[in-house]
């Protein structure tokens, strides 16, 4: 039951923190007006198509070209949720001295860790939760059309999806806090991760790929092909890439594939949406990376913590 005083304290300390107010504001800014540029253009679209499918969906993915969409938006910011709460989790207790003297009371050591993580992810599940109940209530009244089933389905796998990849920031900050004795280090350390995942693996696959399959304009398709084939794979490597494949897939019926595919393999297909059930197994193998990333990160960050040495003040 020791888990339960250091879950409510942590989640205490982070609702009413000023980093969370910040980050918030910051969010909610931007994904109130990736929404507003999207319903615009719905609106703007329905009124030559009105008969479409999955409008609902649009919110989160649509833009003009001003802005990116919603799900872009999670997928460059959400990474801060994690990193803000995690970053100073063990550190900040050992630069003050008081985990010893929390250790030294009748409380394991597993509920240390264990309670500050489900802390900064129920922190994070309610902060994405309040963001998207925000987005779908403004989208609603502009453009008018209530979600279906599926749609709502659809945007609860995207909910969860989301959960896991700034969990998984979550985990990376934790562990550099346990790497490091500065919350300042540790901060650095999980913002330099986020920025060459989050931009230099593309920029590096790109490079590797053009160095084993060289493409210019005159270059075979089979080559070109996989050029793209290897970039993509390399660029796999970061959960952010993994994370828009999935939401991608998952708030676009209209994805049949995420793999690069030749025309004369696309010519002939029925055009038409995707099921749910299609639509996860295309993009399975993403979704489970991306749990995958988050339970092992958590893992070794729970081992290091579990064989550090500890000294009672």
């Amino acid at each position: 039951m020791g888990i339960i005083p250091i879950f409510r304290k942590e989640i205490g300390d982070h609702l009413g923190s000023r980093r969370f107010v910040i980050l918030m504001v910051l969010i909610v800014l931007a994904s109130v007006s990736a929404t507003y540029v999207a319903a615009q253009s719905i609106q703007a679209d329905l009124t030559q198509h009105p008969d479409q499918s999955f409008v609902f969906l649009r919110l989160f993915t649509a833009s003009n070209g001003s802005l990116p969409g919603f799900a872009s938006f999670v997928a460059f910011l959400g990474p801060l949720l994690g990193v803000a709460f995690g970053f100073d989790a063990i550190n900040s207790e050992q630069s003050r001295g008081t985990l010893g003297r929390l250790l030294s009371q009748p409380i394991y050591r597993d509920n240390v860790i264990n309670g500050k993580f489900l802390a900064g992810l129920a922190t994070i599940s309610v902060s994405l939760l309040a963001i998207y109940l925000l987005v779908s209530g403004l989208g609603l009244r502009m453009i008018g059309v209530p979600p279906s089933e599926e749609e709502i389905v659809r945007l609860a796998i995207f909910f969860v999806i989301s959960v896991f990849y700034v969990g998984f920031w979550l985990a990376l900050s934790t562990l550099f806090s346990l790497l490091t004795r500065q919350a300042a280090t540790s901060a650095l350390g999980a913002l330099s991760v986020w920025l060459f995942m989050a931009i230099f693996v593309t920029i590096v696959s790109g490079l590797v790929a053009s160095a084993f399959f060289p493409t210019n304009d005159n270059s075979p398709v089979q080559q070109v092909l996989d050029n793209r084939t290897l970039q993509q794979n390399i660029a796999r490597v970061s959960p952010s890439n993994l994370y828009e494949e999935a939401t991608e897939a998952i708030l676009s019926p209209d994805v049949r594939t995420i793999t690069p595919v030749l025309f004369s393999q696309a010519q002939g297909a029925v055009p038409g949406s995707l099921k749910l059930d299609q639509s996860l197994l295309l993009v399975w193998p993403d979704v489970t990376g991306v749990i995958a990333l988050t339970v092992v990160c958590f893992g070794v960050a729970y081992a290091m913590f579990m064989r550090q040495e500890i000294r009672t003040l």
